[in-house]
Protein backbone atom coordinates (compact mmCIF):
# COMPACT_ATOMS: atom_id res chain seq x y z
CA UNK A 1 0.00 0.00 0.00
CA UNK A 2 2.68 2.38 0.90
CA UNK A 3 4.60 1.67 -2.35
CA UNK A 4 1.43 2.09 -4.12
CA UNK A 5 0.83 5.27 -2.64
CA UNK A 6 4.31 6.66 -3.25
CA UNK A 7 3.82 5.88 -7.06
CA UNK A 8 1.35 7.91 -7.27
CA UNK A 9 2.95 10.62 -6.02
CA UNK A 10 6.60 10.64 -7.19
CA UNK A 11 6.57 9.83 -10.70
CA UNK A 12 9.60 9.48 -13.98
CA UNK A 13 10.25 12.71 -15.53
CA UNK A 14 10.49 13.78 -19.51
CA UNK A 15 14.20 14.60 -20.03
CA UNK A 16 12.24 17.80 -21.14
CA UNK A 17 11.59 18.56 -17.59
CA UNK A 18 15.24 18.61 -15.74
CA UNK A 19 16.24 21.57 -17.08
CA UNK A 20 13.12 23.72 -15.82
CA UNK A 21 13.06 21.90 -12.83
CA UNK A 22 16.48 22.84 -11.84
CA UNK A 23 16.14 26.40 -12.61
CA UNK A 24 12.55 26.54 -10.67
CA UNK A 25 14.56 24.90 -7.60
CA UNK A 26 17.73 27.54 -7.95
CA UNK A 27 14.69 30.49 -8.11
CA UNK A 28 12.85 29.33 -5.04
CA UNK A 29 16.54 28.94 -2.60
CA UNK A 30 16.82 32.58 -4.25
CA UNK A 31 13.28 33.26 -2.77
CA UNK A 32 13.64 31.57 0.31
CA UNK A 33 17.05 34.18 0.84
CA UNK A 34 14.54 37.00 -0.16
CA UNK A 35 11.53 36.33 2.03
CA UNK A 36 10.53 33.53 3.58
CA UNK A 37 6.60 33.48 2.15
CA UNK A 38 7.89 34.06 -1.37
CA UNK A 39 10.35 30.90 -0.75
CA UNK A 40 6.95 28.44 -0.01
CA UNK A 41 5.43 30.09 -2.96
CA UNK A 42 8.17 29.21 -5.66
CA UNK A 43 8.23 25.53 -3.88
CA UNK A 44 5.07 25.43 -4.58
CA UNK A 45 5.59 26.28 -8.30
CA UNK A 46 8.77 24.09 -8.21
CA UNK A 47 6.55 21.53 -7.51
CA UNK A 48 4.03 22.52 -10.28
CA UNK A 49 7.14 22.34 -12.66
CA UNK A 50 7.94 18.73 -11.53
CA UNK A 51 4.46 17.70 -11.53
CA UNK A 52 4.13 18.81 -15.38
CA UNK A 53 6.95 17.04 -17.05
CA UNK A 54 6.31 13.95 -15.16
CA UNK A 55 6.20 10.73 -17.56
CA UNK A 56 3.72 8.29 -15.91
CA UNK A 57 4.07 4.41 -17.31
CA UNK A 58 0.62 3.63 -19.23
CA UNK A 59 -1.39 0.35 -20.31
CA UNK A 60 -2.39 0.37 -23.42
CA UNK A 61 -4.86 -1.73 -24.60
CA UNK A 62 -2.87 -4.57 -26.84
CA UNK A 63 -5.31 -5.45 -29.64
CA UNK A 64 -4.79 -4.85 -33.39
CA UNK A 65 -7.06 -1.83 -34.69
CA UNK A 66 -7.65 0.55 -31.90
CA UNK A 67 -6.27 3.86 -32.16
CA UNK A 68 -5.28 4.88 -28.51
CA UNK A 69 -5.78 9.10 -27.44
CA UNK A 70 -1.92 10.23 -28.01
CA UNK A 71 -2.39 13.02 -24.99
CA UNK A 72 -4.20 13.86 -21.30
CA UNK A 73 -6.55 16.45 -21.82
CA UNK A 74 -10.49 16.98 -22.56
CA UNK A 75 -12.06 15.94 -26.36
CA UNK A 76 -12.53 19.73 -27.45
CA UNK A 77 -14.40 18.99 -30.86
CA UNK A 78 -14.72 16.56 -33.08
CA UNK A 79 -15.39 17.35 -36.88
CA UNK A 80 -14.67 16.56 -40.42
CA UNK A 81 -11.65 18.68 -41.86
CA UNK A 82 -8.66 17.91 -44.13
CA UNK A 83 -5.22 16.91 -42.54
CA UNK A 84 -2.36 19.35 -42.57
CA UNK A 85 -1.52 20.03 -46.43
CA UNK A 86 2.44 19.84 -45.76
CA UNK A 87 1.24 15.71 -45.26
CA UNK A 88 0.24 15.28 -48.56
CA UNK A 89 -2.59 13.32 -47.60
CA UNK A 90 -5.14 14.63 -49.84
CA UNK A 91 -8.17 16.93 -49.09
CA UNK A 92 -10.69 14.95 -48.47
CA UNK A 93 -11.91 16.00 -45.05
CA UNK A 94 -11.72 13.35 -42.25
CA UNK A 95 -13.16 13.08 -39.26
CA UNK A 96 -10.92 15.30 -36.65
CA UNK A 97 -10.58 14.50 -33.00
CA UNK A 98 -8.97 17.46 -31.12
CA UNK A 99 -8.13 17.19 -27.57
CA UNK A 100 -7.63 20.06 -25.55
CA UNK A 101 -4.56 19.27 -23.03
CA UNK A 102 -4.44 22.57 -19.82
CA UNK A 103 -1.17 23.10 -17.95
CA UNK A 104 -2.36 20.60 -15.42
CA UNK A 105 -2.16 17.63 -17.90
CA UNK A 106 0.65 15.30 -18.13
CA UNK A 107 2.07 16.88 -21.81
CA UNK A 108 3.71 13.47 -22.79
CA UNK A 109 2.55 12.18 -26.19
CA UNK A 110 1.87 9.23 -27.59
CA UNK A 111 1.41 7.34 -30.87
CA UNK A 112 -2.65 6.66 -31.55
CA UNK A 113 -1.79 3.31 -33.54
CA UNK A 114 0.53 1.24 -34.62
CA UNK A 115 2.34 1.56 -37.87
CA UNK A 116 5.60 3.37 -39.99
CA UNK A 117 5.95 7.20 -39.65
CA UNK A 118 5.85 8.48 -43.35
CA UNK A 119 6.09 11.78 -42.76
CA UNK A 120 6.90 14.75 -40.23
CA UNK A 121 6.10 18.07 -41.20
CA UNK A 122 7.18 21.50 -39.12
CA UNK A 123 5.19 24.58 -39.50
CA UNK A 124 5.68 27.57 -37.64
CA UNK A 125 2.56 29.67 -36.79
CA UNK A 126 0.21 31.50 -34.25
CA UNK A 127 0.17 30.73 -30.39
CA UNK A 128 -3.55 31.54 -30.18
CA UNK A 129 -5.28 29.19 -27.10
CA UNK A 130 -5.22 25.99 -28.29
CA UNK A 131 -8.74 25.21 -27.45
CA UNK A 132 -9.81 27.62 -30.21
CA UNK A 133 -10.83 26.07 -33.63
CA UNK A 134 -8.58 28.07 -35.72
CA UNK A 135 -5.85 26.62 -33.69
CA UNK A 136 -5.90 23.96 -36.29
CA UNK A 137 -4.87 25.87 -39.04
CA UNK A 138 -3.08 29.24 -37.70
CA UNK A 139 -0.87 28.18 -34.71
CA UNK A 140 2.56 26.51 -34.86
CA UNK A 141 2.11 22.85 -35.70
CA UNK A 142 4.13 19.62 -35.95
CA UNK A 143 2.63 16.73 -37.99
CA UNK A 144 3.18 13.11 -38.30
CA UNK A 145 1.45 10.71 -40.57
CA UNK A 146 1.78 6.85 -39.75
CA UNK A 147 0.86 4.39 -42.15
CA UNK A 148 -0.87 1.17 -41.15
CA UNK A 149 -0.14 -2.52 -41.29
CA UNK A 150 -3.55 -2.40 -43.90
CA UNK A 151 -2.29 0.38 -45.86
CA UNK A 152 -4.41 3.24 -44.36
CA UNK A 153 -2.87 6.47 -42.73
CA UNK A 154 -3.48 8.53 -39.61
CA UNK A 155 -2.50 11.77 -38.61
CA UNK A 156 -1.39 12.87 -35.05
CA UNK A 157 -0.97 16.77 -35.18
CA UNK A 158 1.07 19.03 -32.17
CA UNK A 159 0.00 22.10 -31.98
CA UNK A 160 1.50 24.83 -29.72
CA UNK A 161 -1.14 26.59 -27.16
CA UNK A 162 -1.29 30.62 -25.65
CA UNK A 163 1.93 29.38 -23.57
CA UNK A 164 3.16 26.49 -25.61
CA UNK A 165 6.77 27.35 -26.92
CA UNK A 166 8.34 24.55 -27.79
CA UNK A 167 7.18 21.46 -29.52
CA UNK A 168 9.49 17.77 -28.80
CA UNK A 169 8.75 15.26 -31.53
CA UNK A 170 11.28 12.38 -31.48
CA UNK A 171 10.25 10.31 -34.55
CA UNK A 172 11.18 10.48 -37.83
CA UNK A 173 9.91 9.52 -41.01
CA UNK A 174 10.72 5.20 -41.17
CA UNK A 175 10.58 4.73 -38.32
CA UNK A 176 8.12 1.95 -37.53
CA UNK A 177 6.62 2.51 -33.52
CA UNK A 178 3.91 0.59 -31.46
CA UNK A 179 0.30 2.00 -30.62
CA UNK A 180 1.13 3.99 -27.02
CA UNK A 181 4.87 4.49 -27.70
CA UNK A 182 5.86 7.89 -26.72
CA UNK A 183 6.90 9.75 -29.70
CA UNK A 184 7.45 13.90 -27.87
CA UNK A 185 5.46 16.51 -25.55
CA UNK A 186 4.09 20.13 -25.94
CA UNK A 187 5.43 22.69 -23.15
CA UNK A 188 2.99 24.59 -21.12
CA UNK A 189 -0.36 24.23 -22.75
CA UNK A 190 -1.50 22.82 -26.14
CA UNK A 191 -3.88 20.69 -28.41
CA UNK A 192 -3.47 17.13 -30.43
CA UNK A 193 -5.59 16.29 -33.21
CA UNK A 194 -5.79 12.91 -34.51
CA UNK A 195 -7.14 12.23 -38.25
CA UNK A 196 -8.99 9.19 -38.63
CA UNK A 197 -8.46 7.36 -41.74
CA UNK A 198 -11.75 7.63 -44.05
CA UNK A 199 -15.20 5.63 -42.71
CA UNK A 200 -13.72 5.55 -39.14
CA UNK A 201 -15.97 6.49 -36.32
CA UNK A 202 -14.85 8.31 -33.35
CA UNK A 203 -15.76 6.05 -29.95
CA UNK A 204 -15.24 9.09 -27.82
CA UNK A 205 -17.45 12.11 -27.75
CA UNK A 206 -16.89 16.14 -27.05
CA UNK A 207 -16.31 17.13 -23.08
CA UNK A 208 -14.52 13.40 -22.26
CA UNK A 209 -11.66 13.31 -20.55
CA UNK A 210 -8.73 11.30 -22.77
CA UNK A 211 -5.67 9.30 -20.94
CA UNK A 212 -2.61 9.27 -23.36
CA UNK A 213 -2.00 5.52 -24.32
CA UNK A 214 -5.46 3.95 -22.56
CA UNK A 215 -8.41 5.76 -23.70
CA UNK A 216 -9.49 4.12 -27.35
CA UNK A 217 -10.67 7.21 -29.82
CA UNK A 218 -11.65 4.44 -32.28
CA UNK A 219 -11.92 0.83 -33.82
CA UNK A 220 -10.05 0.65 -37.25
CA UNK A 221 -12.20 -3.02 -37.55
CA UNK A 222 -15.61 -1.80 -36.06
CA UNK A 223 -18.86 -1.08 -37.17
CA UNK A 224 -20.29 0.76 -34.31
CA UNK A 225 -21.59 3.93 -34.91
CA UNK A 226 -20.05 7.82 -34.02
CA UNK A 227 -21.11 7.67 -30.09
CA UNK A 228 -22.44 10.84 -28.33
CA UNK A 229 -22.31 11.63 -24.77
CA UNK A 230 -24.28 12.76 -22.28
CA UNK A 231 -23.14 15.54 -19.37
CA UNK A 232 -24.43 13.89 -16.20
Amino acid sequence: MATDMLSAVVMPVHREGYRFIGIFAAGTLVLFLIWTPLGWLGLGLTVWCYYFFRDPERVTPDRDGLVISPADGVVSDIAPAAPPAELDMGATPLTRISIFMNVFNCHVNRLPAAGTVSAVAYRPGKFLNASLDKASEDNERNALAVTLPDGRQIAVVQIAGLVARRIVCDARPGDVMETGQRFGMIRFGSRLDVYLPEGVAPLVAPGQTMVAGETVLADLTGTEAARAGVLR
